[in-house]
């Protein structure tokens, strides 16, 4: 069996409008993405180079003054590893769990609430894991160093 990680994962922009909005306490405004990893991260392009959403740090940071830089970054090997995180996407891979068109690889639960990262991922939607992430990190980026969380709600939209 051969082994094809996807390592670069495109959406609609109607797709990214819904999974980014929970991200406007972070200066994404005017930024367009071109891409995503395999665990949901964005790139996106800004005025004044390439901007790069962490969705698991929950942090955004412009990384590469343009898309030739990005481009030669994301193609060496340490590249893939710290941004596009292909070696546990193979890995997940490995154990059958492949990402469908509308699906990227999760950490649950995530590394802010004390996930580990490990192939026990589960494959979900995109739109849904993202905008998450965006409001758990709004929650908890005030809390002191070392706050215990011990459990948490999702509520629907009001």
């Amino acid at each position: 069996m051969t082994l094809a990680v996807e390592l670069v994962r495109r959406f609609s922009a109607v797709q990214y409008a819904r999974a980014l909005e929970s991200w406007s306490w972070l200066d994404i405004i005017g930024k367009t993405p071109l891409f995503t990893s395999p665990f949901g991260d964005v790139f996106m392009q800004g005025s004044d180079g390439i901007w790069f959403l962490d969705s698991m740090e929950g942090s955004l940071a412009r990384r590469w003054e343009s898309a030739a830089d990005l481009e030669v970054e994301v193609r060496s090997a340490e590249g893939q590893d710290r941004y596009l995180l292909a070696g546990l996407g193979a890995a997940a891979e490995r154990q059958g769990k492949v990402p469908g068109p509308d699906e990227i690889y999760d950490i649950v639960p995530p590394p802010v609430l004390g996930g580990s990262f490990d192939v026990d991922h589960v494959v979900v939607d995109f739109v849904v894991t993202i905008n998450i992430a965006g409001q758990l990190h709004k929650q908890v980026r005030e809390l002191p160093p070392g706050t215990k969380i011990s459990g948490f709600n999702i509520a629907p939209p009001t």
